[in-house]
This record gives structure tokens, sequence and C-alpha cells, in this order.
């Protein structure tokens, strides 16, 4: 017998496989789409952003000149970016590099002065001094009589030809502060330190701006300075020599002044007392003058009467000397006749009497102690 029924036997459907490998490529075609669609918009977003990327905002105070694999696009004045935006390649195709131009840059000088922090800077202290200068790193400048004394500048200045400021020096600032070392060295070889520290301060600090700016034209270093700020003091162990020093200046100039004021006021004094003199003095020779002249010509006119009749004459004079006389009535008169033989009486006048000085009385003595 046929062992065919007792083994059963399978059969497998011949559509089943294909609706199911239709289905898996359907899912994974499904799956290639949306990935294709988040790729496209990915480089969409990309794309955008590589674009705006290149977006670059210029300040007001600023300008900016566009490198394109390191070499300036434009010439001259074309190749400057003024304020507001400006689209460039994102880098390493193109490269802004921005200049501000109306914004004050500053620099300190790095020479002349003594180590210290900008904590004690902001603190207004100073590090302590040693017992003396350590030439390895205290700072300092010689002077023209051989001294020494710190010295520290600050500059501020303006970038006016940018061009030459950014492309002719590898690192601009530092030939700016270069040139600003050189003119504190320089200057402090001009003056002798106590000129450079009390009388001549103003002098010393023009020779330093004058010679900084013969330095930037020299060099073409494309900036203008705007404003030069210096401080000078005296080796800080020998600081208390140094203020010594000014305050005998400082006495020395005030009693100076003193005694030129002095001298002034007694020389205008004695000038006004002399020309009130002068002027006193002839007015009465003015007046003298003019009574001698008087005087003169009144005896010229009355000579040739007393010449004619000389006893006459004298009569007339005396009659009408005493007519005035007693007619006076602000004039005290004597009346003196003549004596025996004609002779007239003596008369004795006490004129400025000496005052009868009073008499010392004795000092009371206190009465003796009875006993």
């Amino acid at each position: 017998m046929s062992d065919s029924h007792d083994h059963p036997h399978h059969h497998t459907d011949p559509i089943a496989p294909v609706i199911q490998e239709d289905a898996t490529s359907q899912a994974l075609s499904a799956a290639l789409r949306s990935s294709f669609t988040i790729v496209r918009v990915i480089m969409v977003v990309l794309v955008i952003v590589f674009c705006f990327s290149g977006m670059k905002q210029i300040g007001p105070q600023e300008q900016a000149i566009k490198l394109r694999f390191g070499k300036p696009v434009g010439q001259g004045e074309k190749a400057l970016l003024g304020p507001g935006f400006h689209w460039a390649w994102p880098y390493p195709i193109d490269e802004v590099v921005r200049i501000p131009i109306g914004k004050v840059q500053t620099i300190a000088s790095s020479v002349g002065w003594y180590p210290t922090s900008p904590a004690l800077r902001a603190a207004g202290q100073e590090p302590p001094p040693g017992l003396s200068l350590n030439p390895a790193t205290d700072g300092y400048t010689l002077t023209s009589d051989g001294n020494i004394m710190h010295v520290e500048a600050t500059l501020s200045y303006r970038i006016t030809d940018p061009i030459r400021f950014v492309f002719s020096f590898a690192s601009a600032s530092n030939f700016v502060q270069n040139a600003l070392n050189n003119a504190i060295v320089f200057a402090s070889a001009h003056f002798a330190v106590d000129a450079a520290l009390t009388r001549e301060i103003i002098a010393f600090k023009e020779r330093i701006r004058f010679r900084l700016e013969q330095l930037i034209q020299q060099q073409q270093l494309g900036i203008t300075v705007d404003q030069v700020d210096v401080q000078a003091i005296p080796p800080r162990q020998l600081k208390a020599n140094f203020d010594a020093v000014v305050k005998a200046s400082a006495e020395s100039g005030k009693r100076l002044n003193d005694a030129r004021t002095y001298a002034n006021e007694t020389t205008n004094r004695a000038a006004g007392e002399a020309a009130v003199r002068l002027s006193v003095g002839q007015a009465d020779r003015a007046r003298l003058v003019t009574t001698v002249s008087e005087e003169s010509r009144r005896f010229s006119r009355l000579l040739p009467h007393y010449q004619r009749n000389p006893e006459f004459f004298v009569r007339q004079q005396q009659v009408e000397t005493l007519q005035r006389i007693l007619t006076d009535p602000d004039v005290e008169k004597w009346v003196l006749n003549q004596g025996p033989g004609g002779v007239p009486h003596e008369l004795r006048l006490l004129l400025n009497r000496e005052l009868q000085r009073p008499r010392a009385t004795a000092p009371k003595t206190a009465p003796a102690d009875q006993h």
C-alpha cells in the first residue's frame, strides 16, 4: 500500500513571496524618498547658511578691506568698505579685515617705568621700591645731566590711512609703540632731570609729542596723534631727596618773588614821591620866580622916586605901611614912642616859651613797722 496518505505533503503558495517582496521594496523606496527629501532640505539650508554667512556688517566708526585669497579686492579707496552690510565669500576664500577708523586707539609705552600690575594700578597703589634700582627689571631713562628718572606715556591715536596701516606692517601697533618709546628716550636725553620734573614739565611733554609725530611721518604709519599723556617721576629710592630739592626750589622762588615784589613796590613808591617832590619844587620855583620878577619890577619902578628924594620916599613908604597895618583888624599892634635922645624903646618878645615840666612827686614810703 502506498503511504501517500500516511505522510502529509506540505504545499507552498507561489503568490505569497511575490506580495511580500513588493511590500519591502515599497517601504525601502518610501524610506529612500524621505531620506532624499531630508538631504535636499539640509542641502538647501546649508546653501542658505553658506550664502548668509558671507554677510558682514561694518560699524559706523569702521571701515573694512575684503581679501580674496589674501589679496585686497580693489585698489586704493575702492578697496575700502564703508559702514553697512557687505557680502563676501566665506573663509578661506574671502576674509574681511575690520579697521576702526573713527575709534580712538590707545597704546602705552613699554620703557622707562618700573614693573607693576593691573590690580595695583586699578587700586591706585604702587609696588614697594627695592633698596636700589634694578636695571634688569626697573625701566628708566637717562637725562642730559647724567641722572635717571622714570617716564611713562599713553598715546591716543586715530587711523587715517587704513591701507598703509594694515598692509605696510606685520603689526602696526608694535611700530606705534616703538615710536612712542623712542620719543620718550629722545626727549629725556635733551633735558636735565630737574628741568624735566619741575621747571620745564610742559616743554618736556611737548618734546615727546614732537618727536613722536616726526617718527610717524617718517615711517608713514598712517595714524594721527590725538593726545599724549606723560608722567615723569624721580627714582623712588631718592624720592625724599628730590622732594627736599623741590621744596627748597619752591622756597627760593617764593623768596625771590617776594624780594622782586618789595623792590617793585619800593621803586614805585620812591618814583611817586620823587614825582611829587619834583612837582612841588617846580611849583615853588615858578612861584618864587614870579614873586622875584614882580619885586624886581616894583623896585625898578620905585627906584627913580627914591633917587630924586630919598628922605621923602622913605617917609612916604612908612606912612603907607603904617596905614595898611593900622587898618588891618587881624594884625596885633604895638606903638613904641621914641625915648630920650631919639632912641626908640627896646621891645623884647619871648617866642616859643618852654613849657614848665611837671614836678616829680617823691614816692611815698611806707611807715616803718612799730614793734
